[in-house]
């Protein structure tokens, strides 16, 4: 939650004036305290300073200084010569910042570790946050409960557990959206967690003065409860109300009880209903009031008299129905089936290239194999000439010659 210091550049005419107390923030803004500067060092925004603590010291950050901070005191009712008023001790030093870090690690297992507690001591409250002291001598525990808690037994538990100094503090649900943070649904950060410190009550009724849909849905914010943006315009919608009747929620016509749905205060016009119809009928203030002045004379007149709206938006005109049978073209998707044939067309001419170049190949290979061998053996191969005689085939020896010459030999003798 930062503040502007648009007295930062206010000249001092008296220095002994000025004031000595500065506006620390601790845990990135979501606490904030008064501190006397007893030191002779003047400090700046932004500057990390060592202050009193709880039986300790704890660490924090320069957030306001000069004549602004007696505005932020006047405001939260802290006197400047508060005797009880903590004070700083001195610029934050590297084993300062270093303690704070080892003990700033601490506080997500404290939060997991006090809300089983809770649990296991049947309590109804929720434990939101953990903020240890820069020491760690001390912790301060933030709750969001409905009612009181009875939690004596439960501090007993927790400074046995984190072996600290326990301090319990309840805050709201809008308190505990603007420690966590996030973004709305206007696209910006919680206002609760940058400037919003002061947080007033929300109805219902304020969304009926602005004549918004009671949506519990679009109206809740992050915190589950009515957005806090809805009393901004709150004031400016009472103030163009005040032009309007207070009663005039019924109108008799002829036609029957016109109610009343709604007051535009941008055009200054009351919508109407009748009961026999679903239409909404615009009337003019002036046109209300001389009919509710006659109703109250007994008169009853024939019509409302609705006022025609006209809206300064501009309103689209369909295009009409035009027969274009036979004046446009097809050209474009021919000329696309033509391109997909003649894709494929190219496709298989090149598979088929491929297959003719690899049949002739493997007939090489098989003509080299069987040449292979004769040329290993130093044999030339045989060449054939015309005019030479051919030789006689070579015949088996017959090993039946012997028998058939014991047979000639016989037939002879």
């Amino acid at each position: 939650m930062n503040t502007y210091d648009w007295l930062r550049n206010l000249p001092m005419a008296n220095t002994e004036d000025q004031c000595n107390v500065v506006e620390i923030s601790f845990s990135k803004g979501t606490r904030k305290d008064f501190y006397r500067n007893t030191t002779l060092q003047l400090f700046e925004k932004g500057d990390l300073v060592t202050v009193e603590g709880v039986s300790g010291f704890d660490v924090g950050e320069v957030s306001l200084t000069g004549e602004i901070v007696r505005l932020q005191m006047k405001k939260y009712g802290v006197k400047e010569e508060n005797p009880d008023m903590k004070k700083i001790l001195r610029i934050a030093t590297d084993r300062d910042l270093d303690q704070r870090r080892i003990n700033k690690e601490r506080e997500p297992e404290a939060v997991i570790r006090s809300r089983a507690i809770a649990k296991q001591l049947n309590l109804n409250m929720k434990i939101s946050q953990v903020e240890m002291q820069a020491d760690g001598r001390k912790a301060t525990f933030f709750y969001i409960a409905d009612g009181r808690v009875d939690f004596r037994e439960l501090i007993k538990v927790y400074a046995q557990e984190f072996k600290v100094k326990v301090e319990m503090r309840q805050i709201g649900a809008r308190q505990e959206a603007g420690k966590v943070g996030g973004i709305g649904s206007c696209g910006r950060e919680l206002c609760c967690s940058t400037w919003l410190t002061d947080f007033k009550s929300v109805n219902t009724t304020v969304a009926r003065y602005q004549n918004l849909s009671i949506n519990q849905t679009k109206l809740s914010g992050q915190c589950g409860r009515l957005k806090c943006c809805l009393n901004y315009e709150l004031d400016t919608y009472l103030d163009a109300l005040q032009g309007f009747p207070n009663d005039c929620d019924q109108l008799q016509v002829v036609k029957g009880t016109a109610y009343l749905i709604k007051k535009d205060i941008f055009k200054n016009l009351m919508w109407y209903s009748l009961p026999d119809s679903n239409m909404q009928y615009p009337l003019t203030i002036e046109r209300v009031r001389k009919i509710k002045s006659l109703n109250r004379q007994n008169v009853v007149p024939e019509e409302l008299e609705p006022v025609e709206v006209t809206s300064s938006k501009t309103v689209e005109v369909e295009p009409e129905f035009v027969d274009v049978v036979g004046q446009i073209s097809l050209r474009s998707l021919e000329r696309a089936d033509k391109k997909k044939r003649q894709q494929k067309k190219n496709q298989q001419q090149q598979q088929q290239q491929q297959q003719q170049q690899r049949t002739p190949a493997t007939g090489q290979k098989q003509v080299s194999r069987q040449q292979q061998p004769a040329k290993q053996q130093g044999q030339a191969p045989q060449k054939k000439t015309e005019g030479a005689r051919p030789q006689p085939p070579r015949h088996k020896p017959n090993r039946n010659k012997p028998q058939e010459a014991k047979k000639q030999g016989k037939t002879d003798a």
